[in-house]
C-alpha cells in the first residue's frame, strides 16, 4: 500500500495498490478490482491517457486514474492526503473540499474535537502535564480519554487551521455491504436503465427468478434500489428519459440579444396552425406559416401562409420583410428543406455540412449578402421565434372566430366540437394579421431589451438609430416567384396568366415570343415583371381589369386609351421622320433628257421601187365597207412583198 506521503502527489494507481488500500466501495482483491474495471469499461481505448494508461516499470500492466473510483473511495484518498506529512498544497485543499461535502453534523463534531485539542494545548501552555491536560479535557467534554489521544495522533504535524478535516468522523458504515453477484447487478442495470422506464419492483422480481436459475447471490430489494439511486443522476436520466431530458438538466444558455440592433439579425421558422381552413380550391387542411422575427426586439417582421411549408413561402416572407424594413446582416434558420432549398440558401458554406458546391447557383439570401446560421434541429431554445409561436397557438388559434375549427394541439387534446367547421381563408388571414399586430404592440414585455415596452416600440427606437441597407428595385424582384415560357400573344402583345391579362407597350416588340415573368401569387393584380429568355429585364406589364359587357365608362376609357396610344404612336413615328414627304419631293434632283448623238455613216433613204412602195403605202385606205377595200389590201400586200425582195 502506498504511504501517506506518496498519496499526496499521486493520481494514478495500479489494481494491486487499489486493492491494498481497502478503500470503501472497492473490492479488496486484485481480481475484484480487475472485474470491476471490465464491467465499467475503465480501459476504453478512446480514453487512454485520460482515465487509464500503461504502467511503466517492471511487471507492466495498467494504472487507473483516481476519478474512476466511487465517491467514497475518493473521499478516503482525500482523507489520507490530508493526513500526509506535511499536508500542503493540493492535499490540504482536497481535505477541505471533502469536508465541505459532508453534512453539518460531521463538520460540527470536527469543530468540537478541534476545540478539545486546543483546550489541551492551552492547559499545556499553562504548565500542566499532557496527561493531566488530557484527563481534565476528557472529563470536561465527557469523551473517552482514549478517543482524545487518538484525535491528538491524527493532527500530529498539522497546523491548527487544518485540524478539522483530519478530525472529522469518517465512518464507512456499520457493517459490510451486502454481497451481490456482478452478473446480477449487470442484469438489473440492463433491465432498469432503458427507455421503457420499467418500475424497479418489476425489475427486481425478474432478477429474483433469473438469480434462482443462474445461482446468483442478490441482496434485498431496498438495498439494490439504494445502490441504483446512488448512481449518477445524469446517467439514469440519459438511459431512461433520453437525450432531450438530459439536455434539460443543463441550464439553458442565456444569450444577450442586446449586442444587435434592430434588423441586424433575424430568425425564421415554420409553424402549422391548429385550425381547419377552407381553401379557394375547395380543400380543407391546417395551414402552415413562415415568419421572420427580429432578434433584438422580438418583433414579428413578416409572415406568409400557405397550404404547406415550402421555399415559395420562405421567399415571399423574406421579400415582405426586406420591402418593409431592409436587408438583415445575419439570419438564423431552421434545418428544414424549405429553408435549405438552393433557391433560398444556395452557395452558403454551412448548407452541406460546411462544404460549398461550386456548381450550385446562389440562393436569394446569398445573393443579398445575408450570413446564414443553422439552428439545432428540434431545439426550441435555439430559435426565439418558437416562443412567439407558442403565444400564437394560445391567443390566435383559440380565437372566437375559429370556434369549431380549432383542432387541438395533439391528437389526444381534440375539443368536443372537433371538425364541425372550417374557416374561410380570407377570414383566417384577417384574424392572424390582427393577432400578429396585437402581439407586436402589447406593452409590458420583460426582455432585457424591451424593459416594459412593446416589441414595436423597442424595434422603432433601435431602427431609428441603426444603419439600414435598403434593397434596390432590381433586388426586390429577386424574391418574386418565376414562371418560365409564358407566351406573348401575337395579335395584341398581351400576356394571359392565371386568369388575368397583362399588357404594356414594350410587349409589342415581343409578340409571339416566349418570355419569363416574375410575380407574387397573392398579389396577381400587381404588375407582372417580364424578362427575356436570356435573363434581360424588359419591363413591368400592368394587369388589365375585365370590364362589363355594357359598361359605358369602360368603353369610353378604352376609347381614350386608344386615342392616347394612337397619338403617342404617331408622335413616335413623326419623331423618326425628320422631313415631310413634300420636303423630300422638293429636294429630289431634276433629270434632263439626253441630246441625240450625230451619226457618222449616212445611207440613202429609199431606191426607186421602195419609193413607189412607200408612196403606195402612204395612200390612204378606202373606208370600211367599200368595194375597193379588198383590192386595196391586195395591192398593199404586193408592194410590201416587193420591198422585202429588194432588200
Amino acid at each position: 500500500m502506498p504511504r501517506d506521503g506518496e498519496i499526496v502527489a499521486r493520481e494514478w494507481f495500479s489494481s494491486t495498490e487499489i486493492a491494498a488500500m481497502a478503500l470503501p466501495g472497492m473490492p479488496a482483491t486484485v481480481r475484484g478490482v480487475l472485474d470491476m474495471a471490465a464491467r465499467h469499461g475503465w480501459e476504453d481505448p478512446e480514453r487512454e491517457g485520460m482515465t487509464w494508461r500503461p504502467r511503466t516499470g517492471r511487471g507492466g500492466g495498467v494504472e487507473y486514474h483516481a476519478c474512476l473510483l466511487p465517491i467514497e473511495a475518493r473521499a478516503k484518498l482525500a482523507l489520507l492526503a490530508c493526513r500526509a506529512r506535511p499536508a500542503e498544497g493540493a492535499a490540504r485543499a482536497a481535505g477541505w473540499a471533502w469536508l465541505e461535502t459532508q453534512p453539518e453534523s460531521v463538520r460540527r463534531r470536527a469543530a468540537e474535537r478541534a476545540a478539545a485539542l486546543r483546550a489541551v494545548a492551552v492547559l499545556e501552555g499553562e504548565g500542566a502535564s499532557r496527561t493531566l491536560a488530557m484527563r481534565i479535557v476528557a472529563q470536561e467534554q465527557r469523551v473517552a480519554l482514549r478517543s482524545l489521544y487518538r484525535w491528538a495522533e491524527a493532527v500530529v504535524g498539522l497546523d491548527r487551521a487544518d485540524w478539522m478535516p483530519a478530525l472529522a468522523p469518517q465512518h464507512a458504515g456499520g457493517r459490510a455491504a451486502a454481497e451481490c453477484s456482478p452478473e446480477a447487478w449487470d442484469a438489473l442495470c440492463a433491465d432498469f436503465l432503458r427507455p421503457s422506464r420499467p418500475a424497479f419492483t418489476d425489475c427486481y422480481r425478474r432478477l429474483v427468478r433469473l438469480a434462482e436459475q443462474e445461482g446468483w447471490t442478490i441482496p434485498a430489494e431496498r438495498t439494490l434500489h439504494r445502490r441504483m439511486m446512488a448512481l449518477p443522476q445524469a446517467s439514469r436520466v440519459l438511459s431512461r428519459d433520453g437525450v432531450d431530458a438530459l439536455r434539460r438538466m443543463l441550464p439553458a444558455q442565456r444569450r444577450d440579444r442586446g449586442v444587435f440592433h434592430a434588423l441586424e439579425a433575424v430568425n425564421a421558422d415554420g409553424h402549422t396552425w391548429d385550425v381547419f381552413v377552407h381553401w379557394p380550391d375547395g380543400t380543407i387542411s391546417r395551414p402552415s406559416m413562415v415568419a421572420f422575427q427580429d432578434l433584438y426586439s422580438g418583433k414579428i417582421l413578416s409572415w406568409r401562409v400557405d397550404q404547406a411549408l415550402s421555399w415559395h413561402a420562405v421567399r415571399l416572407a423574406f421579400g415582405d420583410m426586406v420591402e418593409a424594413y431592409g436587408i438583415p446582416r445575419l439570419c438564423w434558420l431552421d434545418n428544414g428543406r424549405e429553408f435549405a432549398a438552393k433557391r433560398i440558401t444556395g452557395g452558403q458554406k454551412t448548407r452541406y455540412r460546411f462544404k460549398l458546391r461550386e456548381e450550385e447557383p446562389q440562393g436569394l439570401l446569398t445573393s443579398l449578402g445575408v450570413e446564414v446560421h443553422w439552428t439545432t434541429p428540434y431545439h426550441g431554445q435555439a430559435k426565439p421565434i418558437e416562443r412567439a409561436f407558442r403565444d400564437f397557438a394560445g391567443a390566435i388559434a383559440k380565437h372566437p372566430a375559429f370556434e369549431g375549427a380549432y383542432t387541438g394541439n395533439s391528437p389526444a387534446a381534440k375539443p368536443a366540437n372537433y371538425g364541425t367547421r372550417a374557416v374561410p381563408l380570407d377570414a383566417f388571414l384577417r384574424v392572424v394579421a390582427e393577432g400578429v399586430a396585437e402581439h407586436n404592440a402589447r406593452e409590458g414585455r420583460r426582455s432585457p431589451t424591451c424593459q416594459g415596452r412593446s416589441f414595436d416600440a423597442t424595434f422603432a427606437a433601435s431602427y431609428a438609430a441603426a444603419t439600414i441597407v435598403r434593397a434596390t428595385p432590381e433586388q426586390r424582384r429577386l424574391w418574386l416567384l418565376a414562371a418560365e415560357a409564358v407566351a406573348v400573344r401575337r395579335q395584341d402583345g398581351q400576356i394571359h396568366f392565371h386568369g388575368n391579362r397583362y399588357w404594356a407597350e414594350f410587349l409589342h416588340e415581343h409578340r409571339g415570343d416566349r418570355v419569363m415573368v416574375r410575380f407574387d401569387p397573392e398579389a396577381l393584380a400587381e404588375p407582372l415583371h417580364v424578362y427575356a429568355t436570356d435573363g434581360r429585364y424588359l419591363g413591368a406589364a400592368p394587369c388589365e381589369e375585365a370590364a362589363g359587357f355594357a359598361s359605358v365608362e369602360a368603353a369610353q376609357a378604352q376609347a381614350r386609351r386608344w386615342r392616347q396610344f394612337l397619338r403617342a404612336t404617331r408622335a413616335a413615328a413623326d419623331a423618326e421622320r425628320g422631313m415631310s414627304i413634300a420636303e423630300l419631293a422638293a429636294k429630289l434632283p431634276r433629270i434632263e433628257a439626253a441630246e441625240a448623238p450625230a451619226p457618222k455613216i449616212v445611207r440613202p433613204l429609199f431606191r426607186a421601187p421602195l419609193a413607189a412602195a412607200a408612196a403606195a403605202v402612204a395612200t390612204p385606205l378606202p373606208e370600211e365597207g367599200s368595194d375597193r377595200l379588198l383590192d386595196a389590201v391586195t395591192a398593199h400586200t404586193r408592194h410590201l412583198r416587193l420591198v422585202r425582195e429588194e432588200e
